[in-house]
Parts: structure tokens; C-alpha cells; sequence
């Protein structure tokens, strides 16, 4: 016999679980909701990312970038009726390259956001006939302005960003774009989700019932067994979405890759504590010494730290005006990785990202080999081939994930909840709906678009 009943189960308790229980609470009155995770809420993956947002996504359509969309409506809704708890701000992001051909991406890129809906791209060329740049608020999130600033001005560039490589002849500033507290945007959802009846279950699945094709009870382990009868099981297990998937019967074509994160002090403010999130576009390879070269060659175990890195390191500053704090990424290897907790932690990797930063920033050489004291954690991006979220039904009826989130959870979270929510309760969809679904690999179009996917965007 059940211990309990509910009428939708959530396995995770994540940012899109949460998600996805406020939409089911809150829009839909929904309210035997059960969130079940062995962990504290937004604990695993949630809280280990730069919690940035963007509505920029190259892609053969525009699926994601009307998903992205969708989703900062909903932020900027709920930044307004809570007085902006989560501190959502609009800086931008900020990419940044010495290189002329990465310089005509950014403008073929810009063309290709436009027309998918993330605004239009002004060009700025140092002349006086074109548009006059207008530099982001550091505060707030109120600006109208959207699409994207590319500055082709080298003295444009370095009058508004000071401290760049003098090299930098190009930056595209994406204007809807910036970052929030994860912590308190999943907190102010499950709070009100909870005020809604949702219920929060600290405790592990470790089966489901799915006699007669469809879901029909939940096994629990944790600080009490149980068994709970419910029709509707939410596969939101973020990095274990895989394995949770095999207990429906169902194969979820993801897989992992390690992300690590170090937020440290700049005291000497490298980084402007009014930046946009700054990323370098450019491959590289570090900055050492003769002296470092020749040792590190002569080290079998070190010859990689002479390799070329790829594009993508990027920082910005963490807290007020009168914070030192900076957060910096840069995943250099995108080999996939099995999920393991701890996460594993290259002892190497605070100083290569220092390095690789410097390229960007040269003033960060004087932290070379003598770091504030950085603090590095991490997570798993858990995706898909193509890098897109699965948000949707599982063959089995009454069975649904949302995941793949990969490195964008926090900015996709909101409307992928809304969707799954819609999917759920057989509200009407949006036209992008069937680009997220797991059914999409079942279509032979699909099959050949994957075949000429490009740059997926992410950073």
C-alpha cells in the first residue's frame, strides 16, 4: 500500500524542478505537488554557475533564442513584483577578440540574432553617420535596448572598457544579457510554490511502477522508505536525469561535461566593478617566461600547459561596489565526463585560468603565482548533442522530464518550467515547443539538421 499520495512528483529539486513546481502551483493551481531530492534545494548544480542570462543563440532556427526570450520576460515579471529580490541587472555580456575574422563573425552572427528575434545589431565604426553607443546601467534591469552594440573602434572600445588587452579590436555587447542571485530566484519560486501546497521531501527514488504503460507510484529512500502513488512523475534530476530515465524505461540522450568555477578577491580591480560579463574570443596559448617554457617542456606530465587553449575565458565582478570579489570560467576541456560528488578539481586550474584571463585583462599578470586565495567549485553541464534543453513528455504516459540545461539552467528555467507546466496539464503550446521535446530525434528533418548544426553558442 502508498504511504502517501501526490498528485505530480518533481525528482529533483534543482532550479528547473523548482521550476517547474512553481508553474504547476502557481499558473495552474496545482497544489499536491511533491519536490522530492536527497540534497537541499538548488544545491548540486544551481548554485555553481557564473548565473548569468542572455537572450544571444546562433543556431540553424530560432528556437532558442524565442525560449531565451520568453524566459527573461518572466524574469524581468518576477524581478518586478518581488523588488528585484534576485538582483537582476541588464550589463551584457561582452565578447571580446584581436582577430579581424572573429571580428566578421560577431557581425554575421549579430545579422543572424536579429533576425531571430534577439534585437538588432548596431554597428559602430567610429564614424558620426552610424548610432551613438550607449553604455549599459550597472544596476537595474529596466533598459528597452536589446540586440547587440558591435564596436569596431578600437578607441570606442577602450574609452568605455578600461584595462583590455591594447590588442582588442572588436567587442559585441549583447544587451539582453546579464546575471542574477540563482539562490534567491530559486528560493523566492519554491517559496512561492510552497505557499501554493507544494511540499518539499528531502529523500532519494530509487524505483517507479510502471505496470499497464503509464506511472502509477514512486519508491523513496532517505530518513524514511516510502512509497508514494502518484499518476505524474517530473524526471528533473539535472546531472542524474540519465539514470532516473532508465528507471521509466527510457534512454535520455544527454551527457556531462565538467564546468569549474573560482570566485577570488582582485584587490588591485582588474576588473572594473561596473563591467559587463567579459569574454575573450580568441584561442591562446598562456603567457609564460623563457625560463617557465623550458621547464614546463622538460616535465612530461606539464607539456600541455604549452598547447593552444581554446576561446571562452571569461570573469566578472560578484557583489556591491565595495566588493573585491571576482568569478571566473573557463573549461578548457570538454572531454565527457561521468558525474562524480565531490566534483573533481584540477590542482592546476586556478593558475591556467589566471593565465589564460591575463590575455584578456594584462594587469592580471601581477597575480601570477600569487593568487588571492581562490575559492573553486563546480558542476556538470548536462546536455544534449546539439546543446538544446528536453522539455517534455517520456513515451511512458505520465512521465516528463526538463533538463539538458547544460550551462544556461538559470536563464532557461523559467520558461522551460512554464512549457513543461503547459505540456503537463495540456495547456496550449508555444510554436518552439516541438524543438525542445524528446521526439524530436524521431524526426528524419531533424536527423539532417543535426548534420549541419554549427556553433551552439555556448560559452
Amino acid at each position: 500500500m502508498p504511504d502517501s499520495t501526490a498528485e505530480v512528483l518533481i525528482c529533483g529539486a534543482g532550479i528547473a524542478g523548482i521550476a517547474a513546481a512553481y508553474h504547476l502551483a502557481e499558473k495552474h493551481s496545482i497544489k499536491d505537488i511533491l519536490l522530492v531530492d536527497e540534497r537541499e534545494p538548488l544545491s548540486l548544480t544551481s548554485d555553481k554557475s557564473t548565473e548569468c542570462y542572455r537572450n544571444w543563440w546562433p543556431g540553424p532556427d530560432d528556437a532558442m533564442v524565442q525560449l531565451m526570450n520568453r524566459s527573461i520576460d518572466i524574469l524581468e515579471q518576477l524581478a518586478g513584483e518581488s523588488g528585484n529580490v534576485f538582483q537582476l541587472n541588464r550589463r551584457g555580456y561582452l565578447f571580446l577578440t584581436t582577430d579581424p575574422h572573429r571580428a566578421g563573425d560577431f557581425r554575421r552572427l549579430g545579422g543572424q540574432a536579429q533576425a531571430y528575434g534577439a534585437g538588432p545589431l548596431r554597428v559602430h565604426n567610429g564614424g558620426t553617420s552610424g548610432p551613438a553607443y550607449v553604455p549599459a546601467s550597472p544596476h537595474g534591469f529596466e533598459s528597452r535596448l536589446d540586440g547587440a552594440d558591435l564596436i569596431l573602434d578600437p578607441s570606442l572600445i577602450h574609452s568605455h572598457f578600461s584595462g583590455l588587452s591594447p590588442d582588442t579590436i572588436a567587442a559585441l555587447h549583447v544587451r539582453r544579457a546579464g546575471w542574477l542571485s540563482a539562490q534567491q530566484l530559486g528560493m523566492y519560486l519554491l517559496r512561492k510554490a510552497r505557499d501554493r501546497g507544494a511540499r518539499l521531501l528531502k529523500a532519494r527514488v530509487t524505483g517507479v511502477d510502471t505496470r499497464g504503460g503509464r506511472v502509477n507510484s514512486v519508491r523513496l529512500a532517505g530518513e524514511s522508505n516510502q512509497v508514494i502513488s502518484t499518476h505524474t512523475f517530473i524526471n528533473a534530476a539535472g546531472p542524474l536525469i540519465k539514470p532516473i530515465g532508465w528507471l521509466l524505461g527510457a534512454e535520455v540522450p544527454v551527457f556531462s561535461e565538467l564546468h569549474l568555477k573560482i570566485a577570488c578577491n582582485d584587490p588591485i580591480g582588474v576588473v572594473p566593478r561596473d563591467a559587463p560579463l567579459l569574454i575573450w574570443e580568441d584561442a591562446q596559448k598562456l603567457p609564460f617566461s623563457d625560463e617557465e617554457r623550458d621547464f614546463l617542456s622538460d616535465d612530461p606530465e606539464m607539456t600541455w600547459l604549452l598547447n593552444e587553449f581554446p576561446r571562452g575565458v571569461h570573469t566578472r565582478p560578484e557583489g556591491g561596489s565595495s566588493s573585491q570579489v571576482i568569478l571566473i570560467l573557463w573549461t578548457y576541456d570538454i572531454q565527457p565526463k561521468q558525474p562524480v560528488w565531490p566534483v573533481p578539481v584540477d590542482p592546476h586550474y586556478p593558475e591556467v585560468v589566471i593565465r589564460g584571463l591575463a590575455t584578456m585583462l594584462p594587469e592580471m599578470q601581477k597575480y601570477f603565482g600569487r593568487l588571492p586565495k581562490p575559492v573553486v567549485d563546480g558542476g556538470y553541464y548536462t546536455k544534449t548533442i546539439e546543446n538544446r534543453p528536453l522539455v517534455g513528455p517520456l513515451p511512458l504516459e505520465g512521465a516528463y522530464l526538463i533538463g539538458a540545461f547544460s550551462g544556461f539552467g538559470i536563464m532557461v528555467s523559467c520558461a522551460a518550467g512554464e512549457l513543461l507546466a503547459a505540456h503537463v496539464t495540456g495547456s496550449d503550446l508555444p510554436p518552439y515547443a516541438g524543438s525542445f521535446t524528446l521526439s524530436r530525434y524521431d524526426d528524419p528533418n531533424y536527423a539532417n539538421l543535426l548534420e549541419s548544426w554549427g556553433d551552439t553558442g555556448q560559452l
